[in-house]
């Protein structure tokens, strides 16, 4: 009976912590004291699947699932950065409305695609903020439910992520200097989901992230 419960645990426990790596710019605090408003872009996302469900799908059934990653990953971001606001933990920054920020880009015609193609600053010149938070994430499995469930339509393909990397980036407006850079790789299990995923990652990242330190 223990054994079975303790596969079961193991089974439903939320991501765990796989590899971390952080940069922190040492100016980052002191360029932080300006920032007043900062937006998050749809990270870049690339989904890996088995060559026989990759078989079973059009290169453009995968982009749209790759878009839906990222713009849900951009999402969960926002969520996270909104409560510590109303924990008064973010008080002199604004988070700038993820749909605001896609309006913006594609007014631009500015895609996942060919984001690459511009720099922090020209981005951040856009969106007039004073810095901007980019990422890639790397999964094996869509995470988000409205991807997942996609998936699993087409291909018969569910569940949530066997692994993902994420590699976030802080970049700041006048010169385009990165100030901070995160990277994890996480293991995924059943019931994970971008928010735990954003969750688990900034639990400790926050506390080197200026705008959300403590000082």
């Amino acid at each position: 009976m223990k054994k079975i419960l303790f596969l079961l645990i193991l089974i439903v426990s939320p991501i765990v912590l796989a590899q971390t790596s952080l940069y922190e710019n040492p100016e980052f605090d002191e360029i932080a004291k300006s920032h007043k408003s900062i937006a998050i872009l749809p990270f870049k996302t690339t989904v890996k699947l088995r060559p026989k469900q990759m078989e079973e799908m059009t290169p453009e059934t995968l982009l749209k699932l790759e878009i839906a990653e990222g713009k849900s990953i951009q999402l969960a971001m926002f969520s996270w950065f909104l409560k510590r606001k109303k924990r008064g933990d973010l008080k002199t920054i604004e988070v700038q409305d993820p749909n605001k920020t896609t309006a913006i880009l594609g007014k631009k015609e500015i895609t996942q695609e060919n984001i690459t193609n511009f720099t922090s600053e020209e981005l951040a010149d856009m969106l007039s903020v004073d810095a901007i938070i980019t990422g890639n994430y790397e999964t094996s499995k869509p995470m988000s439910e409205g991807a997942s469930v996609a998936l699993g339509l087409l291909i018969g393909f569910w569940g949530s992520t066997n692994s993902a990397t994420v590699n976030m980036n802080v970049h700041n407006a006048a010169d385009g200097v990165l100030l901070w850079n995160y990277n994890k790789k996480v293991r995924g299990s059943i019931g994970s989901s971008p928010s735990d995923l954003i969750n688990k990652l900034m639990r400790k990242a926050s506390r080197r992230l200026s705008y959300t330190k403590k000082k």
